[in-house]
């Protein structure tokens, strides 16, 4: 029987989506803030990006486990529902908690709690657009999903500013005290992330599992369903635990940077890994979580294999830019290092802007997308979106005059809209229903592998190669950007 998914109105797919407002944020705030909180509380500006790991790191854990577990979930409020629910409910509670940290330490305890909190809301959301809608939707309604999170990340970016412009909020306290405009700041961001996960939870239905499987396209993708593993754990195992000692020691020999060591850790956590799966593997013991999220990494799909490449080098360049944009602007446009020098504050302030910029832009990009995915499809649309975030990077080392560089946030800001929803849209057709939650999780990892290598090699890369240059690691962006453009070209999608 062909019984497909019906169509959603644009409202059901606003509401829909509409959480995504507040968990942005949540993400916004904290993104824009906590180091700022890091610092106020004690901690040398060499140590915020150790305290830092915890973010990716958190999302590599908990999405996917989040992600198999609402698989797995059908309750009265129904699959994926119950972890926005809660989920909203832990965030609110840390966003209130955060700008009240006592000690350095304290605070960095509760980013790993606020972050694991803002994962259990956010992973279902993009399982949720291919449970409701039908395959000729889904790039609507990740474009939707993009068009809430440009407008969260310019309202939230901007809320410590607007707290003492507009309302006359102190942002100045004595020394070891978070400023009152960044406490109101997470206040306020917490009413509105509870409001809007709320509003989608009370005004969205799910499907029952038994209507899921009376679709016609989901008994297809069910076909591919479980995929038993002959893949050799102990072998995968021993090489990356051997390559992470061997990199561990050439970095503790040679005294090499310390950010090396994160690159030997992940080596070795993927050995040890995989030696547990292949322990579990040979005991027969292969119906727990731990061990199916594993097989699930080593037998994903080939269309997932190829987007994972995609997002590799698209997340690079973005975490090329987050980390380094505003000294590159600061040396290379203001011409000052000096960070108690005026001219180095107003090429900070201005990169404030223009990352409020290219978010404004993918709110618009993001009503754009789904006219130009009709036009030319999914790939050739993510591809043009990629190679106008590449020229947009590259434009910094070409345009000299700062106050231009609001031009090139234009074709960020299309990238930006583009990978937070065509390469979900290109998975969602690839993957079996009943383990996209598991899935979109995994999807993750490939968000946060290139976050933790460029945190890890991309400052020894520019000390090496481009004299510590911050303005040649925008450069490295816009190549690998183009990279992910020809990387979705080669995508084989069903």
């Amino acid at each position: 029987m062909n019984n497909n998914k019906p169509t959603l109105s644009f409202w059901q797919i606003w509401n829909m989506c509409f959480g995504f407002l507040g968990i942005q944020f949540g993400f916004a705030l904290q993104n824009g803030n906590v180091s700022r909180i890091f610092q106020t509380l004690g901690a040398n500006v060499d140590d915020i990006p150790i305290l830092w790991v915890a973010a990716p790191l958190t999302g590599l854990i908990v999405q996917p486990i989040i992600g198999y577990w609402s698989d797995k979930t059908w309750n009265k409020l129904g699959r994926r529902r119950p972890f926005f629910f809660y989920g909203a409910i832990l965030t609110t509670l840390s966003l209130f908690i955060m700008p009240n940290s006592p000690s350095l330490w304290i605070a960095a305890g509760m980013l790993w709690i606020m972050d694991a909190s803002i994962n259990v809301t956010m992973e279902p959301f993009r399982a949720l657009v291919s449970d409701n809608l039908p395959k000729k939707q889904r790039a609507t309604g990740y474009a939707m999903q993009s068009f809430f999170i440009g407008v969260g990340a310019v309202v939230a970016s901007a809320l410590p500013w607007m707290m003492t412009n507009w309302f006359d909020i102190a942002n100045t306290a004595p020394a070891g005290q978070i400023p009152d405009s960044v406490k109101f700041s997470f206040y306020f961001g917490a009413v509105v992330l509870i409001i809007a996960v709320f509003w989608t939870v009370f005004t969205t239905k799910e499907y029952s599992p038994e209507e899921l499987e009376s679709f016609h396209e989901q008994e297809q993708s069910d076909d591919s369903g479980d995929v038993q593993s002959d893949v050799n754990f102990n072998k995968g195992a021993a090489i990356f635990t051997v390559l992470g000692l061997v990199v561990l020691g050439i970095v503790t020999g040679l005294s090499l940077e310390k950010e090396l060591y994160l690159l030997a850790g992940g080596l070795i956590s993927f050995g040890v890994i995989q030696f547990i799966a292949g322990a579990l593997k040979a005991k027969n013991a292969t119906s727990g979580g731990f061990y199916q999220v594993v097989n699930d990494v080593f037998t994903m799909p080939e269309t997932m294999k190829q987007l994972a490449w995609v997002q590799f080098f698209s997340w690079f360049s973005l975490f090329a830019m987050w980390i380094y944009t505003t000294s590159a602007v600061t040396s290379f446009h203001y011409g000052s290092s000096d960070t108690s020098s005026l001219a180095y504050n107003n090429g900070a302030d201005w990169v404030g802007v223009l990352f409020a910029a290219y978010n404004g832009f993918a709110a618009i990009a993001a009503l754009c997308i789904p006219v130009i995915v009709k036009k030319v499809g999914l790939k050739m649309a993510h591809a043009i979106n990629l190679v106008l975030g590449a020229l947009g990077l590259v434009s910094f080392i070409i345009i000299k005059d700062p106050s231009l560089l609001i031009w090139p946030m234009i074709g960020v800001g299309f990238a930006w809209a583009s990978i937070l929803s065509l390469p979900y849209a290109m998975l969602s057709t690839s993957v079996p229903s009943k383990k996209m939650g598991v899935y979109m999780g995994i999807f993750n990892f490939f968000i946060v592998i290139p976050q933790l290598l460029a945190a890890s090699v991309l400052g020894l890369i520019l000390r090496h190669f481009f004299d510590n240059q911050p303005i040649y690691a925008l450069v490295l962006g816009a190549v690998s950007f183009v990279l992910a453009a020809v990387a979705v070209l080669r995508v084989k999608q069903q």
